[in-house]
């Protein structure tokens, strides 16, 4: 089978443009997840530069359903992870190990990572951060879904959305859609490092 990491990266290339950094994590009994750094200038000074950091691995092989008994090789969800946030405004380049941390849980701890759901990371996403968890977002906004010929399942690239504790905790009473509305109506910047919670009440 061929390897879909070159595809991956290609795609990632002609979205984003080249990337200014690229650095490699590995952990025990798992590939190797590359997080590769894309810096997009703003169109505005008011929209200001934007960082984005990509997951390039977590592909490499399709999540499992973790109550299979026997993982399938070739069929199953594939996907990367997306972030985008505000450059300048804080420490966010340390985020790159807990993004590979995110990339290997379907490796490490056989769970498909899919629009709507939570992770959490257990500490803050960079220095400072008040978010330690995300909200996975529905893929094709920013990143097309990359085909991959039959019978492997496309890779799609999934934007991630930082949650502060309180609305992590209100997610998961409410739903993450509900969220996602409260951040709407509220006219919330996602990309911001710093931004406080949503009124949640």
């Amino acid at each position: 089978m061929a390897d879909v990491l070159p595809l991956v990266e290609a795609r990632l290339r002609s979205a984003l443009g080249e990337p200014d950094a690229r650095a490699g994590v590995t952990f025990l009994g798992t590939d190797r997840i590359e997080v590769l750094r894309f810096h997009a200038a703003g169109r505005s000074a008011e929209e200001g530069d934007v960082v984005r950091y990509a997951t390039l691995g977590m592909s490499a092989q399709p999540m499992a359903d973790p109550t299979a008994m026997l993982a399938d090789p070739v069929r199953g969800p594939r996907a990367e992870l997306v972030l985008s946030v505000r450059a300048g405004l804080a420490d966010t380049g340390k985020v790159l190990r807990p993004l590979a941390v995110l990339a290997a849980s379907p490796q490490v701890e056989g769970v498909i990572v899919a629009p709507g759901a939570a992770l959490d990371v257990g500490e803050p996403l960079w220095p400072g951060a008040p978010f330690s968890s995300v909200l996975v977002a529905e893929p094709g906004g920013l990143v097309a879904d990359l085909e991959l010929a039959a019978p492997l399942d496309p890779v799609r690239f999934l934007p991630l959305l930082p949650m502060t504790p309180n609305e992590a905790a209100w997610k998961r009473v409410h739903g993450g859609p509900a969220l996602q509305e409260r951040w709407l109506t509220h006219g919330t910047d996602l990309r911001d490092p710093a931004r406080r919670s949503v009124p949640l009440e």
